[in-house]
């Protein structure tokens, strides 16, 4: 073994406070350890983080003194903005523990913290996809009785949590290593290894707000589009506008969850400050998504602030981070109260770009609800407008979803191009061959504004493969085709979906709820998730126009009724858009139905369904569900209720034909 103390040999070794073989660590005076630990960290080193390292040094080194092996202390997880108190190589395992200095009880909290950790590294750390990971969680004044170790290695080789007192270490570590099997580790090659996280929008944005880089925090594979690559090139774009005193608009097109939103936070938090020249807004149309984001910012800056000793109101929390992350349709008032004034911003993000508004819907929103009897431009005109007031320099980025346009007056990509033709020749147009991919009148579009010389084509601004599923890169592949009615490409698909990613399909609640619960470990999200049509799921408790709360359903812990974890109340493609779970239960109601002449879309009015014939409003539903299948991280079950033949809302042959064609796609029934 190689390693040596101080030498900076690989990413694990920079992705901690201090490391060490075993043996060397155990010859190390604990202060010594304290001193290496507190030269690497960044922050205030209280005193009791202080005396809780050499707590924790000791006690390792008490316990590992018979072991050859390596120990990484406060090894940090990006992804989720914390750190890991030691990480420790023994034999095939490897060990994760957290310690909870001076405390008696086993919280869920603690222990939902320890599995997240070791889960992190089973799914996004190489070397660690295949070898046994042992949780192990230590309250230092816990009572000896309430020690207690994994007796089972499971399938996917993370052990349950091992919960032990500081004595007991010891005795843990030998339990679980007479338990795992398989080769030593190569701890070399370990701590080389990549670590490739995919984090939820939400813990992207934490981090990105923190001052993490896109690299730190998400995969860069040969096999995937890197997502590092397309963020310079915005940032370069933006740059190139100030310098050379430019106008632009850049399109980030890409499949959902290829990480167009995170391009778009990299690009708003490298310019926080409004003091920066290039000072930058994030804007965004869809409600639940703002809300959930600034309450999340919010309360991290709030329970960061108070761990460095100083106040930290809440609602100051929540004005600092609105600055930043803020509802498109609050800017757009902004900018229409003050008809002729810039905004501050220079750059402006608009996630979601595709959902603007087209002319009809505008104009009409601005004579109901803003008394504005002459306004005469679509949302994406107005909005560019908006920037164009600047007399030396702007640029926008425009965050571009595939094929998930799902409500009336939502323009499309084409409104922007149509703009930008209509009214600000001037400004150049920067964008990926493959922009308005499959409408041709899109297509048409960009080639007029091509032979004008503004258009710029990088196909770096094309994200093509969804990082959300990081079991699997190619489920939103597979929903595509199940939509389609592309039944042969759909099977083979799955086949190679279903080895990493479950999906499974049932037409019992019950037994769907069991199933989420059984797959989700430690503090992995998961719900219910249904479409804004599915108004005949009310018997089954299953209410759409109940509203949840986006911010209790998701950042609210398993002990809140309101959460997601509850399974009672349902997030519809309007709630869930933008954001996701681990797992979902998708429930499909009577809305789309599989019939032999293909899809069937259907309206629930009153006390009986009508039949949906606008092409528009078409496109919208079966849009609804590519989104509410393309939301789980992890894996999903899909519930096709059976119907009742008592009620003639809910006939079974509403239904039937629906199951019926899942099933055939060889969807494992549950």
């Amino acid at each position: 073994m190689s390693l040596v103390i101080g030498h900076p040999l690989s990413s694990a070794v920079k992705r901690s406070y201090f490391w060490s073989p075993i043996d060397a660590f155990c010859r190390t005076a604990p202060e010594s350890v304290l001193g290496q630990m507190a030269a690497r960290n960044d922050f205030d080193l209280t005193q009791h983080q202080r005396d809780a390292w050499l707590t924790q040094a000791e006690i390792l080194q008490a316990a590992l003194r018979e072991y050859e092996g390596a120990v990484f202390l406060e090894f940090a997880i990006p992804r989720m903005g914390r750190r890991v108190d030691a990480v420790v190589l023994v034999g095939p395992a490897v060990f994760v523990l957290e310690f909870k200095v001076g405390e008696n009880a086993f919280t869920r909290d603690a222990i939902h913290q320890v599995t997240d950790y070791a889960l992190d590294l089973h799914h996004f750390h190489e070397e660690s996809h295949q070898v046994c990971i042992a949780p192990v969680l230590i309250c230092t004044e816990a009572r000896a009785g309430q020690v207690k170790c994994p007796k089972t290695v499971p399938e996917g080789r993370v052990l349950d949590v091992a919960l032990t007192d500081a004595i007991g270490l010891k005795g843990i570590l030998g339990d679980v290593l007479r338990l795992v099997t398989g080769a030593h580790i190569a701890i070399d090659r370990w701590s080389e290894s990549r670590y490739k996280p995919t984090p939820t929008i939400v813990e992207a944005t934490l981090a990105l707000y923190r001052g993490h880089s896109v690299a730190e925090i998400t995969r860069s594979d040969a096999d995937t589009t890197n997502l590092s690559r397309t963020a310079t090139v915005v940032g370069d774009i933006i740059a190139t506008a100030r310098k050379q005193s430019q106008k632009s608009i850049c399109f980030v097109t890409g499949v959902p969850g290829a990480g167009k939103t995170l391009v778009g936070l990299d690009a708003a938090t490298r310019h926080i400050s409004t003091r920066d020249e290039l000072y930058s807004v994030f804007l965004s149309g869809n409600g639940p998504l703002v809300t959930v984001l600034q309450e999340a910012l919010a309360r991290d800056k709030v329970q960061r602030t108070r761990e460095s000793g100083k106040p930290c109101p809440k609602g100051h929390a929540l004005s600092e981070v609105k600055a930043f992350i803020q509802n498109v349709h609050h800017f757009r008032d902004d900018c229409l109260a003050v008809p002729d004034k810039p905004p501050v911003e220079h750059v402006a993000i608009f996630d979601e770009a595709q959902r603007a508004w087209n002319l009809e819907m505008t104009v009409d929103f601005m004579k109901r609800k803003k008394g504005v009897s002459s306004f005469s431009q679509s949302e994406p005109e107005f909005l560019i407008s908006c920037l164009d007031r600047h007399r030396d320099w702007a640029a926008i980025v425009c965050l571009v979803g595939e094929g998930q346009e799902i409500n009336r007056g939502e323009a499309g990509i084409r409104e922007w191009l149509e703009a930008m033709a209509r009214s600000y020749p001037l400004w150049t147009v920067h964008a990926s061959r493959r922009l308005g991919e499959g409408d041709a009148e899109t297509r048409e579009q960009l080639a007029s504004l091509g032979q004008r010389g503004v258009v710029h084509l990088n196909d770096d601004l094309h994200l093509g493969v969804s990082v959300r599923s990081f079991r699997s890169e190619k489920v939103s592949r597979l929903v595509r085709e199940v939509l389609d009615l592309d039944e042969e490409s759909a099977r083979s698909t799955l086949r190679a979906v279903q080895g990493r990613y479950p999906i499974t399909l049932s037409r019992n609640l019950q037994a769907a709820r069991r199933w989420v619960r059984e797959h989700a470990r430690g503090s992995e999200r998961f719900g219910i998730v249904v479409s804004s049509q599915a108004e005949r799921l009310k018997p089954h408790a299953l209410d759409v126009k109940t509203p949840v709360n986006p911010i209790h359903w998701f950042l609210g812990s398993p002990d809140d009724v309101r959460s997601s974890y509850y399974l009672e109340d349902v997030a519809t493609e309007f709630h869930i858009q933008g954001l996701e779970l681990d797992w979902t239960c998708v429930v499909w109601d009577a809305d789309l139905r599989r019939s032999s002449d293909g899809w069937e879309h259907w309206s629930f009015r009153g006390s009986r369904w009508q039949r949906i014939h606008s092409p528009d409003r078409q496109r919208y539903l079966k849009n609804a569900y590519r989104v509410l299948l393309t939301r789980a991280r992890q894996g999903m079950v899909i519930v096709v209720p059976e119907g009742d033949p008592g009620d003639p809302t809910r006939a079974p042959a509403f239904y039937d034909d629906t199951y019926r064609y899942l099933k055939s796609l060889a969807i494992q029934e549950i």
